[in-house]
């Protein structure tokens, strides 16, 4: 029997090593969104800045152990057998949970999710205990400790609504004093932004990093006998008043003598900084309940009891965790921070939302959003007319950039600039300082990503264009944090039961379930990512004079052509077959062709401020194009998922006359298609062009003698949902050949007088 504990204890640490893995992918974006997003300093030194902060952090972090031992269930009123299966549901739990978050891209909190596990797990086992015995409900409370849920929950709710109030305020007040020009601001008042911000993140090391370590509660004889806390505590106004003056004159020097962007120090002290604290607070939630289970098998083995009679109150002393596991595991989460595509996938999406620029938006508005996005537009309105003109007038203009933000953003624009990248920063390290200090319960990926939330707001960033896609986007992420801690409590409670019913055997088919989604997972990512990397762009104008635009249309064209022939087929070969899976493949390549040219036409917009000079003709060619293209595009959507919503509902298929019919039909049109890829990509060729359209009228023409024919057969049909789809289909055939030649036309038009 002890082996089946020893072998829990073991696959406890297998997990742990995953839970790393896929805790610092999601976590990665508390300390780099910054960073990165402000391009300020090189990816390179961004990532060497983190893992000096997580190696050190980690080292820090054994002091933080105690939540997993008593800080939710009080450990004494469970025995070993119990305490190692709780322990065992949350960390199977915890992986799947992060790893799904991951997968989606979207952030969410260690702290949380380890927090209602050990909740949901440790609620579950003491309602065991209690139906097997007396049935008293009210027993709940000598198990769990509700005071600290509650703190919990009330901390979640109010560090999102902090943090968002706090950085968008103290960035609308940094963006009207210092505007977008700070650069050229003279050194004393960059040097004092540069010292209060320093002075903050310097204090949120020593809060978060020495703090939490042994060597804090150590008597020095240079602080008079004083403990390092001791010390802090009793002189925080003078500490905090001379890392003001010091680093005030440390930014001044820098500036002024070495010329050095006291902004870009402050990103790289400010990432360091945060990956220290997510180290050394958020450590915890990836190894300190394996090493709980660790400790108390010792403890256990030590006493020679049966596993159902031995008490846990053990977990109630403090004990330190031994550095060969910090080390290790600090080892894990740096390597996972260089090498993890789905760390970048999370911070990508926090990104997005605070992106200064015109980009793709992710996210759809919804409801929510357009009400939320149209009461503070009401409120910006009612506040400004309680300003004078000219005060309003004066703030409007701090706020307007340089910058040409209607560009199209390319891959080395920032986010934003480093007056924001260290403002996130900043504001993310005091509220996390103050939060520790006062000992109240705080999740990192909240505080972060709220702060950068509320600075996008402040300074504009969520444009008339943009507003009602962030603000769905940030509602989605919120709404994914309660739905964590909802899951994360329900699921692992479901295992800790499973778990009790099936013993050891439970846990070996439920671990096999993870580990087959997990896989999954990192397949469909892997995938994804492959595809990323090697799609090309099937339609894209980067021309600036008249002909480049030609050229660029020309390729364009042929592209659309050709795809809009493989999707023909596959529809053909789908109705042919009554195969459904081929006619869904034909619908999804639709619909991505249909978005592309979307894009192109919703970028029409930056296409006339780029062109080189005012040109008429080329602008009118290129909207008329694009036109042609939509309309093209929009008959093969409807022919597409007609097919697609005859077959899955069941109805009669094609017979074989019309199958017939269709196949003579595309063979026909084969050609067609074939000839004017080659027309195209041949760009000027006269007698390409020749070709093509001289068979315009032949493939009309067979098509409106299939029509007849197929009104002949009328009166024989038994079927009017195959009668329905049949001619459906020839008509929107005949306007695909119709807007297809409007394309070859008007091309040739243009680019005959290109040519003379």
């Amino acid at each position: 029997m002890e082996n089946i504990y020893l072998y829990i204890v073991i696959l406890l640490s297998l997990l742990a090593i995953g839970d790393l893995i896929v805790g610092v992918s999601n976590d990665a974006v508390n300390f780099l969104n910054s960073a990165i997003g402000s391009k300020a300093i090189s990816f390179r030194k961004i990532m060497i800045f983190a893992s000096l902060g997580i190696a050190l952090g980690a080292l820090f972090s054994s002091g933080m152990m105690e939540v997993a031992r008593k800080g939710i269930f009080n450990p004494g009123a469970f025995n070993f057998e119990e305490i190692i299966f709780i322990f065992m549901a949350v960390m199977m739990t915890d992986i799947l949970l992060l790893d799904f978050f991951n997968t989606l891209g979207m952030p969410t909190s260690t702290t949380v999710s380890i927090v209602f596990e050990l909740l949901g797990a440790a609620v579950v086992m003491s309602l065991i205990k209690i139906f097997s015995n007396s049935g008293n409900l009210m027993e709940l409370s000598t198990y769990i400790n509700t005071d600290k849920a509650t703190q919990i929950i009330l901390g979640i709710l109010l560090s999102v609504f902090i943090a968002f109030t706090i950085g968008a305020v103290v960035q609308w007040i940094s963006r009207a004093l210092l505007t977008h020009d700070f650069l050229k601001k003279s050194n004393s008042i960059n040097a004092l932004f540069g010292g209060i911000s320093l002075a903050a993140i310097s204090n949120f090391i020593l809060i978060k990093g020495i703090k939490g370590t042994p060597y804090a509660g150590i008597e020095y004889d240079f602080l008079s006998g004083q403990t390092i806390n001791t010390f802090l505590e009793a002189n925080a106004l003078l500490v905090n008043l001379s890392s003001l003056l010091f680093w005030y004159l440390f930014s001044y020097i820098l500036m002024k003598g070495f010329k050095v962007d006291i902004y870009k120090l402050i990103i790289g002290v400010g990432t360091f900084a945060l990956a220290l604290a997510f180290a050394g607070n958020d450590l915890v939630n990836f190894i300190g309940v394996p090493v709980a289970a660790y400790q108390s098998y010792d403890a256990w083995v030590a006493s020679g009891m049966a596993a159902n009679e031995f008490s846990m109150s053990v977990l109630s002393n403090k004990v330190p965790t031994p550095t060969l596991f910090l080390l290790g595991s600090g080892l894990i989460m740096v390597l996972t921070l260089w090498f993890s595509s789905k760390a970048k996938k999370v911070v990508k999406t926090s990104l997005d939302l605070s992106d200064q620029n015109h980009i793709k938006e992710r996210f759809r508005p919804n409801f929510l959003s357009r009400i939320l996005v149209r009461f503070f537009v009401g409120l910006n309105h009612y506040f400004s007319n309680l300003f004078p003109s000219y005060v309003s007038k004066k703030i409007s203009v701090s706020f307007e950039s340089s910058a040409d933000r209607s560009a199209v953003k390319d891959i080395n624009t920032p986010s934003f600039d480093t007056l924001r990248a260290s403002i996130n920063l900043t504001v993310a390290a005091i509220l996390i300082s103050i939060a520790t200090s006062l000992k109240l319960p705080l999740s990192t990926t909240y505080v972060t990503f709220m702060v950068t939330m509320g600075t996008s707001l402040a300074d504009r960033a969520w444009g008339s264009d943009s507003a009602v896609y962030r603000v769905a986007g940030v509602i989605n992420v919120i709404g994914g944090w309660f739905f964590t801690a909802l899951s994360a409590f329900l699921v692992c409670g479901g295992i800790v039961y499973l778990i009790h019913l099936g013993g050891f055997t439970a846990i070996l088919i439920i671990l096999s379930v993870i580990l087959l989604l997990i896989s999954r997972n990192f397949i469909n990512h892997r995938r994804e990512t492959q595809e990323r990397e090697e799609e090309r762009k099937l339609l894209s104008v980067q021309g600036y004079s008249y002909r480049e635009i030609i050229e660029e249309s020309s390729r364009n064209i042929s592209n659309v052509i050709g795809d809009t022939y493989k999707i023909y087929a596959f529809i053909i070969k789908g109705l042919s077959q009554n195969d459904l899976k081929t006619l869904s493949i034909a619908k999804k390549n639709t619909e991505e062709l249909y978005a592309e040219v979307n894009d192109l036409k919703n970028g029409i917009y930056y296409f006339l401020k780029r062109i080189k000079e005012t040109n008429i003709p080329a602008s009118r060619f290129y909207i008329s194009l694009l036109g042609i293209m939509s309309d093209l595009i929009e008959d093969l959507i409807y022919i597409s998922n007609l097919s697609h919503r005859h077959i899955n509902n069941h109805h009669s298929p094609l017979k074989l006359k019309q199958i017939e019919d269709l196949n003579e039909i595309f063979e026909s049109l084969s050609s067609v298609f074939k000839e004017g890829i080659e027309a195209f990509n041949l760009k000027f060729s006269d007698k390409e062009f020749n070709d093509v359209l001289i068979q315009k009228q032949q493939n009309l023409e067979l098509l409106n003698q299939k029509i007849d024919d197929q009104i002949t057969r009328t009166d024989k049909e038994t079927s009017p949902k195959n009668t329905a789809l049949y001619f459906n289909i020839l008509i929107r055939t005949k306007d695909l050949i119709l807007h297809k030649f409007d394309l070859v036309e008007e091309f040739y038009q243009v680019s005959k007088k290109v040519k003379s």
